[in-house]
């Protein structure tokens, strides 16, 4: 793609700025922002060490892939909107005695419209996921097609459906129809769920850039210099308001409809909508392209902050024409971005109540996350907190004021295919800093083709007993790290 200043595209410098500036007064975890107009990009930005060959996850962006590709196996004649589950999954469905389960069509599903409420497969530690979906035992069911409500596994039985028509792993089969051609990058993959199947509703890994690329060939109505790779009517209707989702009657971003596997937004956009804050906004009316992707896990205001004020502080600002260059904003705009880092724990590098604590052992009393015993080595503006849980003695490394970065020293947790043990230690990083006079925030935020987020919290009282809270939102990991635990310190 072609790159044009934010001027030439009718968007204020000054006003990028301020907008990033708000998204980090609001103590947001942004990892990289890229802003495109007419299919030129005008701004591109990461936070350090995110760059622009990082393979991001991008959660439930996934099935937007997946609605693309459903798109392109109906094309090929492979399978019809209005077909049902059981002509495509016979054998799964066998057992199933729920005919609205075995009616379900693709076009239902499609839009978030099935009969059940789905079963939580990562606690299930299901041998295949397609089939855990389909021998769904609720008994609570209606007719597909009447309700929307969001079935994240029904979307990841849409990519295994796609593989079983075409006999070709999703990403194999997506970049013959079309990511080849619009140049996604060939190191951009998708992790696999038990049983052999892309995990097509949460797993897809590639770079913001690779992101963009398939947003303008969606906003392009399944075009690409000038060649049609998709046949617009799908586009069309995937990306329009098939079915309602405002049950509150509440006029926000996330209630303006949804179509196939893609979300209605504001001002007539639609987007590509992942957990953490993975997004492709787009705004035809205003040819406007907008990619975001952060870990934003367990901030609920974040979505918010983020939508609403891309639309009044950019998209609503925008001019038709171009703006006069501004070369004072674009290099005040450029050198604050050289700034931008991972967020990390805010407050005081150092108290005096630290040195009575540093390197003294704590006996934990029996608590949720097994840790025996737990300390805290601070040498200059680096820090280590050294535990010992189940697996035995850890580290983790952290910095005072900055993020250090390290493997974050759990063993066993999923590498490429989800809820199955694994021997990966995921890449993180550390920050901590004093609250409180005898408060230490450690914030931890994973980095890796899994994203997660784990705060702890070791709160001292003056006569030196130890409480300490762990919380972690993070998909099925960090298990280990939620709870509260009390102690005292022990002669080493």
């Amino acid at each position: 793609m072609k790159r044009t200043t934010l001027e030439k595209a009718g968007i204020s410098s000054a006003k990028v700025k301020e907008y990033i500036e708000l998204l980090e007064r609001e103590g947001l975890s942004t990892h990289d922002i890229i802003i495109a107009r007419r299919g030129e990009i005008a701004f591109e930005t990461y936070w350090k060490p995110f760059h622009e060959k990082f393979n991001h996850r991008m959660y439930s962006v996934t099935k937007s892939y997946v609605a693309l590709a459903v798109g392109f196996a109906e094309q090929d004649g492979l399978l019809n909107l209005d077909d049902t589950m059981e002509m495509h999954f016979p054998d799964e469905l066998k057992n199933q005695t729920d005919a609205n389960m075995r009616n379900q069509t693709v076009r239902h599903m499609l839009m978030m419209s099935t009969c059940k409420l789905e079963r939580w497969w990562f606690g299930a530690r299901c041998d295949d996921r397609v089939r855990f979906y389909f021998e769904n035992d609720r008994t609570e069911s209606r007719p597909s097609g009447t309700t929307f409500s969001y079935d994240s596994t029904g979307s990841f039985v849409l990519g295994a459906l796609v593989e079983r028509v075409t006999g070709k792993p999703l990403m194999d089969y997506l970049r013959e129809k079309f990511m080849d051609e619009i140049g996604v990058s060939k190191e951009a993959y998708m992790l696999k769920c038990p049983g052999g199947h892309s995990w097509g509703d949460s797993a897809l890994v590639c770079t913001p850039m690779d992101l963009l690329k398939v947003a303008q060939f969606t906003m392009n109505g399944g075009k690409w210099n000038g060649k049609q790779l998709l046949n617009e009517k799908f586009v069309k209707d995937a990306t329009s308001c098939l079915i309602t989702n405002n049950h509150l009657e509440a006029d926000q971003f996330s209630n303006q409809g949804y179509g196939y596997l893609i979300w209605r937004n504001l001002r007539n956009s639609f987007f590509f909508n992942g957990m953490g804050c993975q997004f492709a906004i787009c705004v035809p009316d205003k040819e406007l392209i907008f990619i975001y992707n952060a870990d934003n896990q367990g901030l609920d205001h974040a979505k918010k902050v983020i939508i609403d004020n891309f639309f009044t502080m950019i998209a609503d600002t925008i001019s038709d024409e171009p703006l006069a260059e501004d070369a004072k904003a674009q290099q005040e705009l450029a050198d604050y971005c050289d700034t931008l880092e991972l967020a990390y724990a805010k407050g005081e590098k150092h108290t005096e109540f630290e040195n009575k604590i540093n390197g003294v052992k704590y006996q934990l009393e029996e608590n949720p996350m097994g840790i025996k015993d737990i300390k805290v080595v601070i040498e200059g503006d680096k820090g280590k907190l050294c535990y010992t849980n189940a697996q035995g003695c850890k580290e983790l490394e952290f910095g005072l004021g900055h993020n250090e970065f390290s493997k974050f020293p759990q063993d066993g947790y999923s590498d490429i295919v989800g809820s199955q043990p694994g021997n990966r230690r995921y890449d993180c990083a550390a920050s901590a800093a004093w609250v409180e006079p005898r408060k230490l925030f450690i914030k931890v935020q994973i980095i890796d083709n899994y994203l997660g987020r784990l705060n702890i919290i070791m709160s001292y009282r003056e006569d030196m007993k130890l409480g300490i809270a762990m919380n972690k939102t993070a998909e099925d990991f960090l298990e280990e790290y939620r709870g509260f635990a009390g102690g005292a310190p022990v002669q080493e």
